[in-house]
């Protein structure tokens, strides 16, 4: 098992860097038990910044000294057609869901290879089958599994990076909430019949850090709910 020193996870409110062998008190207490497990660590933080902003993004690539793994998680998710999409829309979602994974990932890949780490995208099972009136969204994680399995061929052989592809794991909140009866219908596609948890994708990204010989593959983690795509 690989031991993990300092793990790095981008997303939507706030970018957050577990960092161990350091006295300093911790700052963020929310540490996800799956990380727990794998280390005790003794210093966390949340970096406030603006992915959507690439100085603020380069300034938080220059205040990584060392890095073990790189977690792309932020992503934004609300419902735009074709016909309903405008500019800013697509520049919101794209900065966000591609723009950001790209430049974090060039930037930080230096400080990846001196530790021979690891670089884990969060994508979503319709990279490859599109979700009806999300077209924009569907655009920027076709890319984001496109961008996984370039980076692992570009990057290799210091870095390894994978992708894990949820299905359904929580409702939708804001302008994307959906109705009881599409919640229900959601759930009888599903294999097993239910939601997963965000516990299921963490513990995803911990096993794809710990394998050594998995690189450029992305982890369907849905319920089986491809199978009745």
């Amino acid at each position: 098992m690989k031991f993990l020193r300092y793990i790095l996870i981008a997303g939507m409110i706030g970018v957050f860097f577990f960092q161990s062998g350091c006295n300093k008190k911790n700052k963020w207490k929310a540490v996800p038990l799956q990380i727990k497990k794998q280390e005790s660590f003794n210093y966390s933080e949340i970096i406030s910044g603006d992915l959507n902003n690439i100085n603020e993004l380069d300034a938080l690539v220059s205040s990584i000294k060392s890095l073990d793994l790189l977690v792309n998680n932020a992503s934004i998710f609300y419902p735009k057609s074709v016909d309903n999409s405008e500019l800013q829309d697509w520049d919101d979602v794209l900065n966000i869901n591609l723009r950001a994974p790209f430049f974090l990932s060039k930037g930080l890949s230096k400080t990846l290879s001196k530790n021979d780490g690891s670089i884990i995208n969060i994508i979503d099972i319709h990279s490859e089958r599109p979700l009806k009136n999300y077209a924009i969204y569907n655009i920027s994680k076709a890319g984001l599994k496109m961008l996984t399995q370039t980076l692992a061929k570009e990057l290799a052989p210091k870095i390894r990076v994978n992708g894990v592809s949820p299905g359904s794991i929580l409702w939708p909140q804001d302008d994307a909430k959906i109705s009881v009866d599409e919640k229900n219908l959601m759930l009888e596609r599903i294999a097993l019949h239910r939601q997963g948890s965000p516990e299921d994708i963490a513990d995803t990204v911990i096993f794809l850090a710990n394998s050594n010989y998995i690189t450029g593959q992305i982890i369907n983690i849905d319920g089986g709910r491809t199978l009745n795509q």
